[in-house]
């Protein structure tokens, strides 16, 4: 991938990452999990977010972050696409949480240098 497609790809993770607060701001998990609208905003961010990273390649990405369980990631892209009806909220909840701004911040950090 051409250091310029991958530049891009980094922008629409943190981009994607970045729209998430904005959607659970002042929520705890129960607000969360009775906010439809919510959910499903937030589930299409992850989507963005995951698909980007395996663009960028799991290979690179786990350079990018060391500590990115890569199988994992694409294992929740392909349940967010396929079996949405099987994600657990509190899963969705703890990636956003935790997860999400560590990759963020991996992200911005490689697009610095």
């Amino acid at each position: 991938m051409s250091s310029r497609k991958e530049r891009q790809r980094l922008k629409d993770i943190v981009k994607n990452i970045d729209a998430i607060p904005d959607d659970v701001a002042g929520m705890d998990f129960d607000a969360f999990a009775r906010d439809r609208r919510t959910i499903d905003a937030t589930e299409r961010y992850l989507e963005r977010v995951i698909e980007a990273a395996i663009k960028v390649g799991l290979e690179r990405m786990t350079e990018i972050l060391t500590s990115l369980p890569t199988k994992a990631l694409r294992g929740m892209g392909n349940r967010l696409r396929h079996e949405y009806d099987q994600v657990a909220l509190p899963t969705i909840w703890n990636t956003v949480a935790h997860d999400l701004p560590t990759l963020r911040a991996a992200c911005v950090a490689e697009l610095a240098r």
